[in-house]
């Protein structure tokens, strides 16, 4: 006799033994959390739907979807049961502060570098220049250089008029050298 195709179906039925397992306990898992309901529990219908637990009875369950709207589901229709936190999230975007519970970290560094023996102000005491790394729009380097031009300017306005006599006359009866 051969023996593959009796290793076959051994592999086979244990497959489908391990599959109505798992599926058997996920069942009994949805089962229990649906006797577990309680009122004023928040859930999740098999729908998507969000409401509050209002009463539950043997093989149903009235819900509260809003103000005024009762509904009346299977059991067997609720998806989930959800925590408080996660109800209020998901339907009133209510978050939990977990920031609160943690240190708060500055979205700058300069409050890291400053240390309480030496004030914020030595620093450009001492005659350092602080080093700006933003980024500067065009209008902004525009201006600078501007800025930069008129200081030299200035300072060939300080040289003496003999080395400007070098240069040739400006005209200023109206003649353009435009074409």
């Amino acid at each position: 006799m051969n023996t593959l195709p009796l290793l076959f179906f051994i592999v086979l039925i244990a497959a489908m033994f391990l599959m109505t397992r798992s599926n058997r306990k996920r069942q009994q898992q949805a089962k229990q959390m649906r006797n577990e309901m309680q009122p004023g529990s928040g859930v999740r219908t098999i729908g998507g739907m969000y409401a509050t637990v209002k009463e539950v009875n043997e093989d149903t369950v009235l819900l509260d979807a809003g103000p005024g709207i009762d509904l009346l589901f299977a059991k067997n229709a609720i998806g989930a049961v959800l925590t408080d936190d996660e109800y209020n999230r998901i339907v009133h975007g209510i978050e939990h502060d977990l920031k609160s519970d943690t240190d708060i970290v500055p979205d700058d560094a300069s409050s890291l570098t400053e240390t309480d023996d030496e004030p914020a102000g030595t620093a450009a005491a001492s005659g350092d220049k602080a080093v700006d790394f933003g980024k500067k729009d065009v209008a902004e380097e525009k201006a600078d250089e501007k800025a930069e031009d008129t200081v030299e300017d200035k300072a060939e306005e300080a040289e003496p008029t003999e080395a400007k006599a070098d240069e040739e006359p400006k005209k200023t009866d109206g003649d353009s050298d435009a074409k």
